[in-house]
């Protein structure tokens, strides 16, 4: 049970004020063009993004994890040397989707944060593409399991990724529809599934 600033001490009630919030925060990004003052592709964007969209929730947000984390059997980044390996993936190139896509994949094994990093971090690889290639990933055709298994892959071999998310790119760079899907399914593969953006939208 991660400590949080409502006071929750429920998981599943906390998964649900987290998902409404930052979903919420998500689509301000989005309206506001906020997201357009924020650095593109270094860590300092990617903690600008998480700080807008959890900073209602948690007192980490935006800011590098002091704990060791893992997910399954993978092991992300010693926090020790997280500031030294987020240094190195500052200086990555992103001239290319090839390139995008490899510092997309390091800053998914750095883990920087302590909750939040792969919905934060697929707004910061959008980001890169918008402005190196004029386009942005179609979350909506990018299959759950083959997603997640593509990454679990991607440490020893970026292949599946790159073919899975070169596939689903879209030229609807500015679409609020396109980012609005985009923002449910990285939300589903976390398992975040109680509000849609569409309901959140409307009320």
């Amino acid at each position: 049970m991660l400590e949080n600033k409502l006071g929750i001490t429920n998981t599943i009630e906390l998964a649900k004020e987290e998902e409404k919030i930052t979903k919420l925060r998500a689509l301000e990004l989005f309206d506001t063009n906020k997201i357009a003052d924020f650095e593109i592709g270094t860590f300092n964007g990617l903690s600008k993004i998480h700080g807008y969209l959890f900073s209602d929730v948690y007192n980490f947000a935006g800011k590098i994890r002091k704990e060791n984390i893992s997910k399954g059997n993978f092991r992300f980044a010693s926090s020790i040397y997280l500031k030294d390996i987020l240094t190195k993936i500052d200086t990555m190139p992103e001239d290319s989707f090839e390139n995008i896509i490899k510092k997309y994949v390091e800053m998914n094994i750095a883990h920087p944060f302590r909750e939040g990093n792969g919905r934060s971090t697929r707004i910061w690889l959008d980001m890169m593409l918008k402005k190196e290639l004029n386009k942005v990933v179609d979350w909506s055709k990018v299959d759950k399991e083959d997603y997640l298994l593509a990454m679990e892959r991607s440490p020893i071999k970026d292949t599946e990724i790159k073919m899975l998310l070169e596939n689903a790119l879209t030229d609807k760079i500015n679409d609020r529809n396109i980012y609005m899907k985009g923002i449910d399914v990285s939300y589903k593969y976390e398992g975040y599934t109680t509000y849609t953006m569409d309901e959140l939208d409307n009320n």
